[in-house]
């Protein structure tokens, strides 16, 4: 697992200052109109080709970026290039099972080879580009003869092959399961291949190799097992972000489907190979938490990336995160702890390079104790909302011996990749983005969107309860319905202001939380312990759309599927009879 750390003004884009000042600035080739596949070039690097989507073999001058021919032939994406020494001839490898020799002097084909029954993703060739071995979605490795069209299968695979690599008598094979397999090749002498029987003559039309294979005529490998295997992990082929926010549900090449905990960077259940689909919706919760992060698997593996200020959306209450020793309505920045958690080992090593301890309270170190370089770090101004979170320690605990690697760049040089177990501490606001010093040394975040969901607290329709409010209220998203219900009981059966709050409405200073007022809602009054909603009269129902809430559920919850409006929500409440 990977952590993308990335700034506001993150950008794909390498800008041209950085490869200039290098001496060096890139030249486009610019033609294709869809995507590019596979590119080879000749030794002395006077000819480029490129093939992708469009069908077609481009041919360019890297020295200029300009196009000098376009091969047409195949009927599919072409996914494998290959040139020879002297830049004339041409191999390429396509979707259509096909194989074809171009000769680009006379700028078209002079051979095509029929020899895989599927996508051709792969190709090498002897020394002499007088034999090509191809690999792609059939499983298969055949070498081929380009003169005489004679064709061998080397092996099978149990997987689909990507890449070869061929290295003196011997070929690497890599597969779609992460794997790499080394086989004998028999590069310097071919023709040892062919001696050992089983070869075929290629067709030149594409169903002539499909028809052989239907007819039952298939070819037997020349050698059954590699020489020598490095297996890898399954790579991940399909992910979901579950609605809490905190799991994605994963898939592999092996079928593989597990659960991953995205604030510890761990699997927490490995479902074995079972329906993806089925388990997602087995899975599902209906809560609404705001999307703190985005995951990709574009590489095989599960890279998260944070963006600021939105990876600070996000809270949820320490209860619901299983922390122990502190009130059940605190409130946990999901993004904050998960980055102090990735760099404990950095702030451990910062501290001994620096000969400070940790404070008697175990808080984190400010920024002052920073060298003198990085006080220049620029402080963020915070959100001005005071947090229960500053003091939840210790952060979530990452694995030491399966430890993720966090992907960021700083404010000079670019960006750099390490194991969050390899940092040393001496890494500054040069090397890490300024928020994520400021969030994990100062404990501040940036500025954010409102964390504040506002609503309408109405008596049921018909009912003869008194009318609380006619003012609208505003509440943390979080807030769960049961403090509604015991805003309700104490403004209906104590009939008296709330303690916390001051004279103008708002929460009064220097106290742990407060209840619903006008406009304000709190949410860390009510402690551990029997609820007041569960011991108080009268029994108090809370509504939206005629639908009664559960009390543990959220207003953020309420809203995304119980109201459905982009107005702002609307809460009926009732007395409930026989209790």
């Amino acid at each position: 697992m990977s952590t993308s750390l990335r700034p506001i003004s993150s950008s794909n884009n390498i800008p041209s200052h950085a490869t200039q000042s290098q001496g060096y600035i890139p030249i486009a080739a610019e033609g294709h109109k869809e995507s590019v596949y596979a590119l080879a070039m000749n030794d002395r690097g006077t000819l480029l080709v490129s093939g992708g989507t469009e069908k077609v073999v481009r041919v360019w001058d890297p020295r200029t970026g300009s196009k000098t021919m376009k091969l047409r032939g195949h009927t599919d994406n072409i996914r494998a290039l290959l040139l020879d020494s002297s830049g004339r001839y041409c191999l390429s490898g396509s979707s259509d099972s096909m194989i074809r020799l171009w000769d680009l002097g006379q700028q078209r084909c002079i051979h095509s080879y029929a020899v895989h029954t599927d996508s051709v993703w792969a190709l090498a060739s002897t020394p002499t580009f007088s034999h090509v071995y191809s690999g792609g979605r059939d499983l298969s490795l055949y070498l081929t003869d380009l003169a005489t069209r004679e064709s061998v299968l080397l092996c099978n695979k149990d997987y689909p092959i990507l890449q070869l690599a061929l290295h003196e008598d011997d070929i690497w094979v890599a597969t779609t399961d992460s794997s790499v397999h080394r086989w004998p090749a028999e590069a310097s002498n071919p023709l040892k291949a062919f001696q050992r029987g089983g070869s075929f003559l290629a067709g030149n039309l594409s169903f002539s190799r499909a028809r052989v294979s239907l007819e039952g005529s298939t070819p037997v490998p020349v050698y059954r097992e590699p020489s020598f295997s490095i297996h890898g992990t399954s790579a991940i082929v399909q992910h979901e972000i579950l609605k809490n926010r905190r799991h994605v549900l994963t898939k592999d090449t092996a079928g593989t489907v597990k659960l991953w905990e995205i604030t510890r960077g761990v699997v927490v259940e490995n479902y074995g190979q079972i329906s993806f689909e089925k388990k997602k919706e087995e899975l599902f919760e209906m809560v609404s938490i705001p999307a703190w992060f985005t995951v990709d698997t574009r590489l095989g593996s599960l890279s998260v990336h944070l963006d600021t200020p939105q990876c600070f959306s996000a809270e949820m209450y320490s209860v619901d995160l299983s922390i122990s020793g502190k009130p059940e309505d605190d409130k946990v920045n999901l993004a904050r702890e998960t980055l102090k958690g990735l760099l404990a080992h950095w702030l451990t090593k910062r501290r001994q390079r620096l000969g400070s301890h940790t404070s008697t309270n175990g808080e984190i170190p400010s920024g002052k104790d920073m060298p003198t370089r990085t006080l220049t770090l620029s402080r963020v101004e915070g959100d001005g909302i005071s947090e229960n979170d500053s003091t939840v320690y210790p952060p979530f605990e990452f694995s030491a011996a399966a430890p993720p690697s966090i992907v960021t760049e700083g404010s000079t040089g670019g960006p750099w990749r390490k194991k969050i177990t390899d940092l040393d501490g001496t890494e500054d606001e040069k090397d890490f983005p300024l928020w994520v010093l400021d969030c994990v040394l100062n404990n501040r975040l940036p500025p954010r969107e409102n964390t504040k969901c506002s609503f309408y607290l109405y008596p049921c329709q018909g009912s003869t309860v008194q009318i609380l409010t006619q003012g609208k209220l505003s509440a943390p998203r979080i807030l769960r319905i049961h403090k509604v219900v015991n805003y309700v009981i104490e403004k209906m059966v104590l009939d008296k202001p709330i303690d916390s709050m001051s004279a103008d409405g708002t929460f009064a200073p220097g106290l742990s939380g407060g209840q619903i007022s006008n406009p304000v809602v709190g949410d860390g009054s009510f402690r551990l312990g029997l609820k007041p909603w569960q011991k108080l009269k009268p029994s108090i129902e809370i509504l939206c759309n005629n639908q009664v809430l559960p009390p543990d559920m959220s207003l953020a919850t309420v809203r995304t599927y119980i109201w459905k409006k982009p107005e702002d929500l609307i809460l009926n409440y009732s007395v409930k009879q026989g209790r």
